[in-house]
């Protein structure tokens, strides 16, 4: 009989206590532990739909909606019905991320609804309601992230995220049962319907698991069918749309045509202005025909062909690189998912940052509290004209300032508006007579600088991977994709290095692909885990191998702590369904719960769980009380799944057969 490491000691069990290793894999303390890999793709196949709709729900930092599209007809994706409001020169198939609660606390509305109820409530009543936007990226850039983190409102109260999240798919689910209820003449359940969450594929398992705790608070799915919510990867869901393009659906930027049947024409812009004008055409009927074959752009792709998906939101730039396996059209991701927050909101900060310039800091933020409703308006007159930024547009474009921002401007200061703008050293900003702020294209331009050099910088340095090499095409897609001034400078750094293809409808490419990948989800084959995941464990003490200082010594037997045993390495590629497994024994006979600290790290390479880099990021839970097994030591065998979406985690007690409840919990660190 081989030793054994040493049990868990108790439900607390720190880093040095660990599990005890299959018993066949000879002595662990000698060899750390490698991982036994499974590869069984069948075990996470569901059963056979029960659901008979896939609503998929694209929640993005600037704008969300839903699609839908019926099991028996998964060729006809059905777009959400129009929205109420909308703004000049903005196609509102989808609705602004923006909602409102009453003074009590209570959801008022959502979208353009919310944001015009705000608007036209008094400044006086105003500032008790609470109005919050954009606040999708508090769950990708806190650090840490948990069940209590808080947003601020317009008004500077501070509100639960995990209460908003909820409120706002609580809205949409309403909004996509009521639509198709309409559509079926009676009542449609909510068991019927698969849902699918897009979140962008740089989000840490933290903002994952968030969604997904929203939606259980929410009422969208239960935690008792957690199968009943998938969790989407925007750039993945764009790749799956992306395949079935057909040429009329799409601009080809390389070649500088609109391929949508009209003439070649030299200007990105104009050729982006026709397909605009297609799409409004065929909107009314809001139902998209998808290909069941393959489109014709995919059928010049030939076996082991990579494209990169580089998904342009309001929030975050994601990319990822696939890799083509026919001959089902089976997607392998090639390099792990990677990008930043360089959304298009980016630019709305460089936009506040030259009014801080030009009027004082201390003046914005005093308006943006005191009339934070005209600070909304000064807003979306920006998001209007920073629409019409192109690289060769010559004549200004003007900005309309909200009453209030002038007349609060000469009471704060004791001048006007047109005062400051001369006095400021700003001189490509001029005050017009009819009370805009007049830029010229150059200013408009700058603005977008800064974003639009570090998406070109990532691009850059991905495109230097050797998995990048040899790429045919390169989608741009997402809300900011629409932007001459990012289509350019893609266009400028690949100089033809491969072909540039942007969809029509190009903000709604993640949304289409979102509910195909619902009624598919096997068809991304092969993922690469972002982040090196494992536990910590003790090994037998080797002298020369070990570091002293990590030498304990217990029962007289000597034993190196904080050994780290990898279960998955950083950009390691794991296929669906391919399982790391692990067993487990309860110190005591009555112990109910044993808990293990799970810890990650970017570094392919841990030795340690003390190592520089290496950080607690969450816990897998056994529940393994109730269970009385015959065996004198009972074995828990962990199955922890790394190669969908989401991180998952099965148990059984190896002498009863029986299943043990497993839970991974990446947010109460």
């Amino acid at each position: 009989m081989t030793e054994k490491e040493p049990a868990i000691d108790n439900i607390t069990a720190d880093a040095a206590s660990t599990a005890s290793p299959a018993k066949s894999l000879g002595d662990p303390g000698i060899t750390p532990l490698s991982p036994s890999h499974s590869l069984d793709p069948d075990q996470n196949e569901q059963s056979k739909p029960s659901f008979t709709v896939v609503v998929a729900i694209d929640f993005g930092t600037t704008s969300s909606g839903y699609a839908y599209s019926f099991t028996k007809e998964p060729e006809c994706i059905h777009i959400m019905r129009r929205w109420e409001g909308g703004d000049p020169g903005v196609s509102n198939q989808k609705t602004p991320t923006t909602i409102l609660l009453t003074p009590d606390r209570k959801f008022h509305s959502f979208g353009y609804a919310a944001r015009d109820f705000y608007h036209d409530l008094d400044p006086s009543e105003s500032k008790h309601w609470l109005y919050l936007e954009k606040f999708k990226m508090k769950l990708h850039t806190t650090a840490n992230l948990s069940i209590e983190t808080d947003l601020h409102a317009a008004n500077g109260k501070r509100v639960k995220a995990l209460d908003i999240f909820a409120y706002a798919l609580a809205f949409f689910k309403d909004q996509a049962l009521k639509e198709l209820s309409d559509q079926a003449g009676t009542e449609f359940r909510n068991e019927d319907v698969r849902w699918v969450i897009t979140v962008p594929a740089i989000w840490k398992q933290p903002a994952k698991q968030f969604m997904r705790e929203a939606a259980y608070k929410c009422g969208l799915v239960s935690r008792d069918n957690p199968d009943q919510l998938i969790i989407a990867l925007e750039p993945e869901a764009a790749s799956i749309y992306c395949r079935k393009l057909r040429l009329h659906q799409m601009i080809d930027l390389s070649s500088k045509t609109a391929m949508n049947g009209y003439s070649p024409t030299e200007n990105v812009g104009a050729g982006m202005t026709q397909a605009k004008e297609h799409v409004r055409r065929n909107r009314q009927s809001r139902t998209f025909l998808v290909e069941n074959v393959i489109g014709e752009l995919w059928s010049e792709l030939e076996e082991g062909d990579r494209y990169v998906v580089v998904d342009c939101g309001g929030g975050t730039v994601d990319l990822t690189v696939h890799q083509i396996r026919l001959p089902e059209g089976h997607l392998k991701e090639l390099y792990k998912a990677s990008g930043g927050p360089y959304g298009s909101i980016g630019v709305d900060y460089e936009f506040e940052k030259l009014l801080c310039q030009i009027f004082g800091p201390d003046f914005i933020d005093q308006f943006k509290i005191k009339r934070p409703a005209a600070w909304v308006d000064l807003m979306i007159a920006f998001e209007s004209r920073k629409r019409a930024a192109a690289p060769d547009r010559s004549n200004p474009l003007n900005i309309n300032l909200p009453f209030s921002f002038i007349d609060y401007y000469k009471k704060f200061r004791g001048h006007s508006v047109e005062h400051a703008l001369r006095k400021s050293n700003v001189d490509f900003v001029k005050w017009s007579s009819q009370g805009m702020l007049r830029m010229n294209p150059d200013a408009m331009n700058a603005l977008f600088k800064p974003t639009i050099d570090r998406i070109i910088q990532h691009l850059s340095e991905l495109f230097e991977k050797p998995e990048v090499s040899k790429i045919k095409f390169l989608f741009l897609v997402g809300g900011f994709a629409e932007s001459p001034l990012l289509q350019h400078a893609v266009q400028n750094m690949l100089q033809g290095r491969c072909r540039i293809i942007i969809p029509h409808d190009v903000g709604l490419t993640i949304l289409k692909g979102a509910v195909l990948f619902g009624l598919d989800p096997g068809v991304i084959k092969i993922r690469r885990s972002p982040l090196t995941y494992g536990v910590g464990v003790l090994n037998r003490y080797v002298e020369g191998k070990h570091p002293p200082d990590k030498m304990l010594v217990k029962d007289g037997t000597r034993w190196c702590t904080d050994v780290f045993d990898t279960f998955i390495s950083a950009d390691q590629s794991v296929a669906l369904g391919e399982a790391v497994k692990r067993s487990y024994t309860p110190a005591k006979p009555s112990q109910q719960v044993i808990v293990i600290h799970i810890y990650c790290s970017e570094r392919e390479e841990v030795r340690f769980i003390s190592d520089p880099g290496v950080r607690k990021c969450g816990t897998l839970r056994l529940d393994v009380g109730g269970t009385e097994s015959p065996a004198a030591r009972r074995e828990i065998q962990t199955v922890m799944q790394f190669g969908d979406t989401e991180i998952r985690a099965m148990a059984i007690d190896v002498a009863t057969s029986r299943s043990v409840k497993a839970t991974i919990d990446f947010l109460s660190q």
